[in-house]
């Protein structure tokens, strides 16, 4: 069974650590499609973790996405997506950067 460390943060959201012990490597360029999928089923997105599966959204694809390719191009109600950029897609992309930026 994988472990999964979850911290409540003060705004509300759940963030997931990223680690191998979940299964994914630790950098988001390097997920594939099921990487994507499993993180937002674990950070208790499971319905909306289906229109990533079905867009075929990989690692490098959800680090270039956009606040209105999640609010209108993955067909998602507006609550979940919202939550979904702005507590995992966005800080995701931040991480991202500020690890490869020398």
């Amino acid at each position: 069974m994988l472990s999964v460390e979850m911290e409540n943060k003060e705004n509300g959201s759940v963030g997931v650590k990223n680690s191998m012990e979940n299964g994914r490597p630790p950098d988001p360029a390097d997920w594939a499609v099921m990487d994507v999928v499993n993180y937002f089923r674990t950070a208790g997105f499971e319905e909306q973790a289906r229109a990533f599966q079905e867009q075929e959204i990989d690692g490098k694809s959800l680090l270039l996405m956009t606040r209105n390719d999640v609010l209108t191009g993955l067909q998602l109600k507006l609550g979940p997506a919202l939550k979904i950029y702005e507590y995992h897609v966005k800080p995701l992309q931040t991480k991202h950067l500020k690890n490869n930026s020398s």
